[in-house]
């Protein structure tokens, strides 16, 4: 089943069962991938437009749950940790630490990176390897520690 089949069926749910968290959620997703065919000027989204779309969707919700904490707001962020989970059914399973650690060892090694004035680089070279993946604050933590040994 194709991702945008998935969502529509799942927002028809979640209609059907009155579930106004998960509709509020799904009716973001659907006008967020609605704005992004327009920009691309697309008819059809493929899954992997899908996927771009819900993880800058879950990274402006993780921002803003960060805000939200900071501010001592437990009622929000609590509300965007269960929008995160209800989007992230359509994210691929994200990578570990270690092994976003290996991948970006494995890109400097290949490329012959070192040195801070290689971050960019290693930078552009690992979010390609890891799209979807691994969050960029992530990669970049790795990418520090790698170019620092």
């Amino acid at each position: 089943m194709l991702f945008r089949d998935d969502i529509e069926k799942q927002f028809i749910e979640a209609m059907k069962a009155k579930n106004a968290e998960k509709l509020s959620a799904l009716r973001n997703l659907r006008s967020a991938l609605k704005n992004y065919a327009i920009d691309k000027m697309a008819k059809e989204l493929t899954d992997e437009m899908i996927v771009e779309v819900v993880a800058r969707e879950v990274k402006k919700l993780k921002d803003a749950q960060a805000d939200f904490e900071k501010a001592g707001r437990e009622d929000l962020a609590s509300a965007n940790r269960r929008e995160i989970e209800i989007l992230a059914v359509w994210l691929p399973k994200q990578l570990s630490v270690e092994e976003v650690q290996a991948v970006v060892r494995q890109v400097a090694a290949e490329l012959g990176l070192s040195g801070p004035v290689a971050f960019g680089r290693l930078m552009g070279e690992s979010m390609k390897r890891l799209k979807g993946q691994a969050d960029g604050n992530a990669v970049g933590a790795a990418a520090r520690e790698v170019l620092k040994t």
